[in-house]
């Protein structure tokens, strides 16, 4: 299994703390916050890693990361010339990847604790096959998507919905086979000019291979200033990091 980092983007809404700074060299809590999902993934035992991010920003990047030698894992790094969506962003780590599976994480997404029962699962029941995906319970569903549930499977996911159909978030951790090569390809913009990662996911659920886990512990997305302070309080006033 193959690591990827999406650390794209322009951090608009964290402007101006984002105007000359990569959102996700911003610090959550001691620590900038792309060193979360590096931790979690080294700490599920991923240690092969690619992370992408804009051409303006991969200096610094490579910089504060180096090799991966610290983390003791091994680093391969891509430019995203233009924000095309996370979509876009994940095909540019097809040669990467090969015919593995991949554990994406967005690099905007903080996990108080690793998540070993989502890989776990998704090499248990699923044989690491098909798509997994993680999901959060939210006061505000229709700011996310959503995702409507059967047992086992996702069998729908509602994009930002005026009505949702459950209050269960799809969050920035994704895991793939190979066949989301092919997925990806077949992908056209969604009216906001982007390749977005709800497609892929709804062309799993077409195939009936979909399946979820939930968060444990804490979730932040970090993109806005409240949410980004809210993770600052996570970090310095009690999670539990020492497993990351």
């Amino acid at each position: 299994m193959k690591g990827i980092i999406l650390a794209g983007g322009k951090g608009t809404r964290l402007h101006p703390l984002t105007r000359h700074t990569n959102k996700h060299l911003l610090p959550v809590g001691r620590e900038p916050m792309i060193y979360n999902p590096v931790k979690n993934l080294v700490a599920c035992g991923v240690k092969e890693i690619m992370i992408v991010t804009s051409s303006l920003h991969m200096g610094d990047i490579v910089t504060s990361l180096g090799s991966g030698a610290e983390f003791g894992a091994d680093f391969t790094y891509k430019v995203q010339d233009e924000a095309g969506g996370i979509a876009d962003a994940l095909r540019l780590c097809r040669g990467f990847a090969g015919e593995e599976p991949v554990f994406v994480l967005l690099g905007d997404n903080i996990f108080e604790r690793p998540l070993l029962h989502f890989v776990e699962n998704y090499r248990i029941m699923q044989g690491e096959r098909g798509a997994r995906v993680m999901l959060v319970k939210v006061d505000n569903p229709s700011a996310f998507g959503v995702a409507a549930l059967d047992e086992q499977k996702v069998v729908e996911i509602q994009e930002k919905p005026e009505r949702p159909k459950s209050d269960y978030a799809v969050v920035g951790a994704y895991l793939y086979d190979s066949r989301v090569w092919g997925i990806i390809d077949q992908l056209k913009p969604s009216a906001r000019g982007e390749y977005e990662i709800t497609d892929v996911n709804n062309a799993y659920i077409a195939q009936e291979e979909l399946e979820y886990d939930f968060v444990q512990g804490v979730w932040m997305d970090t993109g806005t200033f409240e949410s980004y302070h809210r993770a600052n309080q996570l970090m310095f006033n009690g999670a539990d990091t020492t497993s990351l």
